[in-house]
């Protein structure tokens, strides 16, 4: 390229000619006139004569100046300098782009050390060689630029030289074309550093010449109007105003025809770069709209509006240059303005761009945008008409509105509405008197803004949309009439869900890559963060543009092209149809756009609390952001976070809030911020601690009440960092943490950084009853998330708040039922073990309230409520405190009110808290925290659960279905399942004697099958009598406390308590223990007392009391001698006649109770045994009861007659286990029990388990084993008579004694081959045989390997 522009060699050699001369002039004149006094004049003119060695010739004269030889040195220093420079400019044509690069720098250099040397070197070399090439020209003007702006003086002459220099080149045509125009224009302003008043004066006069400027004219006005660094302070301002006067002078100029055409022509003019307008089109639309506003006659303002209107708007720098020009125009002639853009908008292409349309061909692309022209206008006529505006802002914004609903919608629209709608606000916001108006369509304005936000793409962020329709948002907050709390809120719900839904800033950034190309995109250098946007840029900023050909110049220097020239062709490309990134609009990196946004949404959320600077107001927007706080995606919590520690900061900074009115729900703030602190991201935990601390802050100064202080200190303004600014946290989430900021000022004693635990227990001293209520509130619903770290951090708060504060909480019950709720979902061990934690403190102050909130939820009690309740009473005292809390709830036992026609009709069911009650204990007394508790509260506890078996009873409530209907019923009803009160309440009462060790009372009734009698109002006075009896029996050691307890229950004012009271009294009766604490004549006063009771009931019992045999001794040996009869009464051939007989036997055993019948006991078990096996069934079971009932008779005492008997009864009751009448087997069972307590067996508990509950030949081995092992001096006897059982009729018992003679044939081998002779032998080995074929597949095994054995034995020799 410099090959085709190279210069000829002979221009070289006139350059070295003339060298000479022009270095020694630019030596200092003091210089120049010591030497040459002393140097002859021809030596002189010989040395300009030599060419090629100028310099060298110049040196060797150094021999000559001895006489002066420092001013000698001087000069020639100053001349080889000089030479050297001449020499680089020269090189400055070379083709090498590195060596013109270092060329470059050290003419650069030489320039610092030596300005005045360089700039006339430079002047010289421009003079002396007028043929050098027009890029070579272009280079020195470059260097030339760069010289004079690096200079920090410049002499008048230079001043004026290099001006009339520049202005000379400004206006040349060479193939540069405008490249060398702007570098000779650039020269011009860097004159202007020094002297731009003498630079603006010239210019002045060529502009007011009356022929149109030349283009370099206007780009030096342009960069002058947009570059502040030109002027020193104040000077700006002389610059405006003299560019004012002169498009006043320049009126006259409107009404010349030729002139207008220029204007017009260069206003039109199509630019090589559409993204970029050059700065001198950028001045010629703020020159035309100054002249306009100037301009007196309207009809003139009109006519040249309309013609302007009616150029292209295709380009988005054209459209806001004519936005620009009406803006101006309007600042004087705003009625006459508003009625050309009325007159415009309604004209058929305008109407026809607001509809959609495919262009068929480039011409009508120039109004598809017209509406666009049409809002930036509307934006600028408000921003240049300042405090005249405010009439018309309603006007302007229906108007804007209306384009807003009626255009054919595109990203360059939405932008323009946008822009426009910024500029109009913002020229509101400046209006003093603004206060003063009511608009009435900013309510419309805000519809357009939601839907505007809500119609972005949520998933990418590629336009500052979203920014700048949140700034217009907090803009209109501040004007009347103020918003209503209902759209107030639509908007924060609209705006935190555009900003803070915002996918990752990675995939943000991938996204924004699909859209844009290339990848590498360069930010606008004039942004302020207002007006972003294709028409956000201000014309001032555009001109700023321009001028950004500084940095370039090295490299325009060096041949390549630099940013901001223009080619030569022209540009034809036009919007790709479709394309969905119009090109028009800047290119923002997402990472900036977003910094942005976030930014803009905390300056709203200020304006709002600003605006309304309330604790109302405060707790109004942070509701709206709780949501996100507690959102499940990382990214989401950690912008809510930083948004809310933002605001506040801003809150905490600036005095706003009074004092003297209570914050709302701060507790629920704290509590969420303080769960955050413990968040996996760490910038999230810097923000919340952040947060807390100003919360903290704001609330010391709330507390404190320092009004006046808050009153004295003036608000300061909102934030309002540029937008090229970097803010405090732009938005640096997903890119690293937070930094620490600074400490939260709390007590002295924190050195450093306090922790999340730490700040909410200096916070929490603050926080009033219901403040901290919300705290604890906070923390429980936390308790339910879905986030593992959530739930860990809420149940450690919880647990912070009730350490330090549960003893004055209130509604502690509400708080009880949610941690309930919440517990189910909790799978955390360590936050379930914290929450547990909680409630057993919180127990210590609130046991009443919370067993009665516990009991809302435990009918039925599932596993989550037993751990509650364990938790309760987790602690000694207070699980005693608990437990007589449920027997007072147990004690409540309201009855349903019944319906006229008799049948029971709950209409309220207040029994549900005793029914639960109820349920609850039968689960605490299986809890080890409560066992003790159980075992102190026995007595009471048995009287409330006899007493509740008889309430179930009395509300007949529904029983569960039998078990084939109940699982038909399953799929229907799932609750089925579910225990029936009256089960309930009866398998209370037995946890209650197993649990406490009264096992043997519960054997008593279990094995008689006696809890049966429990389930029907008519035999529950039997069943309360026979467990009264099984405790006398057994000599229970709580008969005297239970007798204590049962005594007031005898004046109670229940009936059923009395009752069952009176119950167990009668029974008593039989126990000596009873007169350890009721002597004789105090119980027949009680008696003799429930004589009057009301209830029949009651009174019979109290009777039957009154005759027993404890007051009428001589009774014993009445009864005594009715006994030799009854045993005669056994051998009647009636079997009702002998079960009745056999009964009353029993009966008066139980009569006699203490004093017994020790000469008679023997007759009676001879009798009663002989009846063991009997055919009538009846009778063998009434026969094996009356034994039993004699044993326990006489159990303790020493009768070896009796004990024979026992020990020749077990066999049979043994066998008749397997009796085929389960009455037998009952009392077989019972009577079994019965002889092994009398006989004082080891193992009884697992012998009665064993008993009542097992089957199977396991169950048969163990009670073999157990009389065997405790009866070795009766084995004879019993073996003997299992073997008389072999003849037996009943194929049960045959089988029974088969295995009994089995089993003992396995271990005594030796003792039966001796008592069994060949008849039993062969009896057993068929017994066997006919096993083989039974049933139960164990019997059939059984009897297989004996019957091989019985052979193996039979084939020894005796």
């Amino acid at each position: 390229m410099d090959g085709q522009h190279s210069e000829k060699p002979h221009s070289h050699a006139m350059a070295d000619r003339t060298s000479s001369a022009r270095i020694c002039s630019h030596v200092s004149e003091s210089t120049k006139k010591q030497f040459f006094m002393k140097v002859p004049q021809d030596s002189a003119r010989k040395d300009r004569k030599t060419h090629p060695t100028t310099i060298l010739l110049c040196k060797s004269q150094s021999s000559q100046a001895a006489l002066v030889p420092q001013e000698h040195k001087t000069f020639l220093e100053e001349a080889y300098n000089a030479a050297i420079c001449f020499k680089m400019l020269r090189d400055l044509n070379g083709s090498d782009p590195l060596r013109r690069k270092s060329i470059i720098k050290k003419i650069t250099h030489m320039a610092h050390e030596a300005p005045s040397l360089v700039l006339g070197t430079i002047h010289d070399y421009f003079v002396d060689n007028p043929e050098i090439s027009t890029r070579h020209k272009l280079r020195l003007l470059h260097v030339l630029e760069s010289v004079i702006e690096a200079s920090d003086f410049m002499e008048e002459t230079w001043e004026t030289t290099f001006m009339q220099l520049a202005l000379e080149n400004m206006t040349k045509s060479t193939e540069l074309e405008e490249a060398y125009q702007d570098a000779a224009s650039n020269v011009l302003l860097a004159v202007c550093k020094h002297s731009w008043r003498v630079v603006a004066q010239h210019l002045e006069s060529e502009v007011l010449t009356g022929i149109f400027p030349h283009r370099s004219l206007l780009y030096v006005m342009g960069i002058l109007t947009s570059n502040e660094e030109l002027f020193k302070e104040g000077e700006k301002a002389c610059w405006e105003e003299q560019l004012a006067r002169i498009a006043i002078k320049s009126v006259q100029f409107l009404n010349t025809d030729a002139w207008s055409k220029e204007l017009l022509g260069a206003l039109t003019k199509p630019d090589q770069i559409h993204q970029e307008q050059p700065p001198e089109k950028a001045f010629l639309f703020l020159y035309y709209g100054l002249i306009l506003q100037a301009e007196d006659n309207s009809t003139t303002v009109r006519t040249h509006l309309r013609t302007l209107l009616e150029t292209s708007h295709q380009w988005p720098k054209q459209r806001e240059g004519i936005a620009f020009t009406v803006g101006l125009a309007a600042a004087r002639h705003l009625d006459h303005v508003w009625a050309v853009l009325e007159q415009f908008g309604r004209s058929t292409p305008v109407k026809w761009s607001l509809h959609s349309f495919s262009p068929k061909n480039s011409e009508d692309l120039r109004w598809k945008w017209a509406s666009s022209t049409i809002l930036l206008a509307y934006g600028q006529m408000a921003a240049k008409a300042k405090a005249h505006i405010l009439p018309w802002v309603d006007n302007i914004l229906s108007r804007m509105i209306f384009y807003f609903h009626c255009s054919s919608w595109d990203e360059t629209l939405k932008q323009s509405f946008l822009a426009g709608v910024l500029m109009l606000v913002g020229a509101i916001s400046r209006s003093e008197g603004a206060q003063s108006y009511e608009f009435s369509q900013t309510s419309e304005l805000l519809e357009c803004l939601m839907l505007l936000m809500e119609k972005e793409p949520q998933d990418t962020l590629c336009t500052s949309t979203r920014q700048q329709t949140i700034h217009i948002i907090s803009r209109l907050c501040k004007l009347r009439p103020p918003l209503d709390l209902e759209k107030k809120s639509r908007l924060l719900t609209i705006s935190l869900r555009s900003v803070l839904s915002l996918p990752l800033l990675e995939v943000l950034e991938k996204h924004t890559c699909l859209y844009l190309e290339p990848p590498n995109i360069q930010l606008p250098s004039g942004d302020g963060g207002g007006l972003p946007g294709p028409g956000g840029s201000s014309l001032v900023c555009n001109l700023a543009q321009g001028r950004q050909i500084s940095p370039g110049r090295e490299a325009g220097i060096m041949g390549m092209e630099r940013p901001g020239t223009r080619a030569p062709q022209q540009a034809t490309d036009l919007h790709p149809p479709g394309a969905w990134w119009p090109p028009d609009l800047p290119r923002i990196p997402a990472q900036t756009l977003y910094n942005r946004t976030l930014e803009a949404l905390g300056q709203m959320l200020q304006s709002f609390i600003t605006q309304n600077p309330t604790p109302d107001e405060l707790h109004f927007l942070l509701s709206h952001m709780y949501r996100w706080l507690a959102s499940e995606k990382a990214h989401e919590r950690q912008r809510a976070v930083h948004s809310c520690m933002s605001l506040l900061k801003f809150l905490s900074h600036n005095l706003y809030l009074d004092p003297k009115e209570d914050f709302k729900r701060i507790g629920q703030l704290m509590g969420m911020l303080g769960i955050l602190c413990q968040d996996p991201d760490k910038a999230t935990q810097c923000s919340s601690l952040e947060g807390m601390g100003h919360l903290y802050q704001l609330l010391m100064r709330q507390r404190a009440g320092e009004a006046s202080q808050a009153r004295a200190s003036a608000p300061k303004p909102l934030s309002q960092a540029g937008v090229d600014e970097i803010p405090v946290w732009s938005g640096r989430d997903q890119r690293a943490a937070l930094p620490i900021t600074q400490e939260v000022a709390l007590p002295k004693d924190h050195t450093s950084q306090p922790g999340s635990s730490q700040v909410i227990k200096e916070a929490m001293k603050y926080l009033t009853m219901a403040e901290l209520t919300d705290l604890v509130w906070t923390a429980i619903d936390g308790l339910g998330s879905t986030s593992p770290f959530r739930v860990q951090a809420a149940a450690n708060m919880l647990l912070t708040v009730i350490q330090e504060h549960g003893a004055k909480l209130e509604t502690v019950a509400s708080l009880s039922r949610a941690i309930h709720l919440r517990l189910c979902s909790v799978r955390i061990p360590q936050a379930k073990e914290n929450a547990l934690q909680a409630i057993t403190l919180l127990a210590r102050s609130h046991t009443p309230e919370m067993v009665a909130a516990f009991l809302d939820f435990s009918i039925p009690l599932d596993s989550h409520a037993f751990q509650l309740w364990r938790a309760l009473g987790a602690e000694q005292p207070v699980s005693r405190l608990v437990l007589a809390m449920l027997l007072a709830w147990l004690q409540e036992r309201p009855l349903p009110t019944r319906a006229g026609d008799g049948s029971p009709q709950p209409k309220e069911k207040a029994y549900l808290r005793s029914l639960a009650a109820m349920n609850t204990l039968h689960e605490l007394q299986f809890a080890r925290e409560f066992k003790k508790a159980v075992q102190e509260a026995y007595p009471k506890l048995l009287l409330a659960l006899l007493t509740q078996v008889h309430y179930v009873l009395e509300l007949n409530l529904p029983q569960e279905p039998p078990p084939g209907q109940e699982a038909q019923e399953a799929p229907e009803a799932p609750g089925a399942a579910t225990p029936s009160p009256r089960s309930t309440s009866l398998e209370v009462l037995k946890s209650l004697l197993s649990t406490t060790g009264h096992w043997q009372d519960f054997a008593h009734l279990e094995l008689q099958g006696a809890w049966a009698l429990f389930t029907t109002i008519h035999t529950y006075p039997q069943g309360v009598g026979l467990l009264a009896r099984a405790m006398v029996q057994s000599r229970c050691r709580q008969i005297k406390a239970v007798t204590v307890q049962l005594l007031p229950n005898l004046q109670s004012q229940e009936e059923r308590e009395r009752k069952a009271a009176i119950l167990i009294l009668t029974e008593f009766l039989y126990s000596p223990a009873l007169l350890e604490v009721l002597p004789k004549q105090a119980a027949l006063t009680v008696l003799a007392r429930s004589l009057r009771d009301p209830s029949p009931e009651v009174r019979v019992l109290s009777l039957q009391g009154l005759g027993n045999i404890l007051f009428h001794p001589e009774k014993g040996s009445l009864l005594r001698g009715q006994l030799p009869p009854f045993l005669d009464g056994f051998f009647q051939s009636s079997e009702p006649v002998v079960v009745r007989v056999m009964g009353t036997v029993s009966d008066v055993l139980h009569r006699l109770g203490a004093q017994g019948t020790r000469v008679q006991s023997l007759g009676i078990a001879i009798n009663a045994r002989s009846f063991f096996d009997d055919e009538r069934e009846g009778i063998r079971a009434a026969a094996m009861a009356l034994f039993g009932d004699l044993v326990a008779t006489m159990t303790g005492q020493e009768l070896s007659g009796l004990r024979t008997q026992v020990h020749q009864s077990m066999v049979p009751l043994l066998l008749h286990l397997k009796d085929s009448c389960p009455a037998v087997v009952t009392q077989a069972k019972f009577a079994f029990y019965r002889c092994s307590v009398l006989l004082r067996w080891r193992l009884r508990h697992t012998l009665f388990c064993t008993l009542a509950w097992e089957r199977g030949l396991s169950a048969r081995h163990f009670l073999w084993t157990c009389l065997m092992s405790h009866s070795q001096e009766g084995f004879s006897i019993h073996l003997a008579q299992a073997l008389s059982y072999l003849h037996s009729r009943h194929h049960h018992l045959k089988t029974w004694a088969a295995l009994f003679i089995g089993y003992t044939i396995c271990y005594h081998l030796q003792a039966v081959s001796q008592m069994v002779n060949d008849v039993d032998t062969k009896l057993l080995f068929c017994t066997f045989e006919d096993l083989k074929n039974d049933p139960d597949p164990g019997i059939r095994e059984f009897a297989t390997r004996q019957a091989s054995f019985l052979q193996e034995v039979a084939a020894r020799p005796r």
